[in-house]
């Protein structure tokens, strides 16, 4: 299959993960059981997953000028990620503490740092100068503005423009116009359709098909739902179709969302039909949420390979 060229309008973060067997109350302390420093955040871990799919990946960010954004911009280099677009700017970068339980849950702080730095203008003139892109894929991890012209920008090329709306912030009317696609979780669903008044008032449901028809009639895009262990839940035409995950036990789930994204572009730049990159974006994330840590949970570029060609080829029969 062709490679693919994917841009990311997003954000980088330097995982600083605890590994506890149960999350402290307030005013309390617990022991650790281990500590890791990884490299994350959303729009990188999204960059990192497509790039291991064979993808040609141009990442649009910001680094501080720190020791962590001098590793930050080595790691992305290593692993084949365009870094010609990341800018570095005088201040810290962006880092997140994130608590591991045994189960897999985790609680996660952001803390933007250099991420904030990205302007439109940048993101912009980023998108416009790449030699080729198919598809263009930002978060909310970035300001909404910078994300917005990047998106508009990829449009005016003709790219397939997707929108992770995570971690969840009321999406500008600026933003929302320029997605083609959607991609939020179960949390963020809820949160979309009670901003928009979708759904009853005390929560929508991603597993009611009549509020993902309303919820994405009221976007104006399509709309694709990760379910967790439940898989996801993608709109085609008028119908809702469920895409099941592969049944795993899981470990460690930070990332596995953005894996579900990296791998859902690569598909729909691919020419995948939405189903089939759902399929593929389900099965990445189910391979990361049985390992621990973020972009070091995913598939590495051969096993990436391997997943995906096995995933051709039950399509096939």
């Amino acid at each position: 299959m062709a490679s693919p060229a994917i841009a990311v309008v997003g954000s980088t973060m330097t995982d600083l993960v605890t590994y506890v067997q149960r999350a402290p109350e307030a005013g309390e302390t617990v022991v650790g059981d281990r500590f890791v420093v990884g490299y994350g955040g959303k729009g990188a871990n999204q960059a990192v997953m497509a790039r291991r799919l064979g993808a040609s990946v141009a990442f649009v960010g910001c680094l501080g000028d720190d020791s962590y954004g001098d590793r930050y911009l080595a790691h992305l280099a290593d692993e084949g990620v365009d870094v010609t677009a990341v800018h570095r700017v005088p201040c810290p970068s962006g880092v997140a503490p994130i608590w591991v339980e045994p189960d897999g849950t985790n609680r996660i702080i952001v803390v933007p740092g250099a991420n904030d730095a990205l302007t439109p203008s940048r993101a912009q003139q980023a998108v416009q100068q790449l030699s080729d892109v198919q598809v263009v894929v930002g978060q909310l991890e970035v300001p909404q503005a910078a994300t917005a012209a990047g998106l508009a920008a990829a449009r005016q090329r003709g790219a397939i423009t997707v929108l992770n709306p995570a971690p969840y912030a009321s999406v500008s009317a600026e933003l929302l116009a320029q997605a083609d696609w959607m991609v939020p979780n179960e949390v963020e669903f809820t949160e979309l359709a009670r901003e928009h008044q979708v759904g009853p008032a005390d929560g929508a449901d991603p597993r009611d098909e009549a509020q993902v028809r309303a919820l994405a009639e009221v976007l104006g895009c399509g709309l694709v739902v990760t379910l967790g262990a439940d898989g996801a839940a993608v709109l085609v035409g008028s119908q809702v179709h469920r895409v099941q995950a592969p049944a795993v036990r899981a470990v460690d789930t930070t990332g596995a969302g953005d894996g579900f994204v990296g791998a859902f572009v690569v598909g729909l730049a691919q020419g995948l039909d939405p189903l089939a990159a759902a399929r593929l974006g389900c099965a990445c994330a189910s391979w990361s949420v049985e390992r621990d840590g973020t972009q070091t949970s995913y598939p590495s570029a051969q096993q990436a390979t391997e997943l995906r060609t096995r995933l051709a080829a039950e399509l096939e029969t």
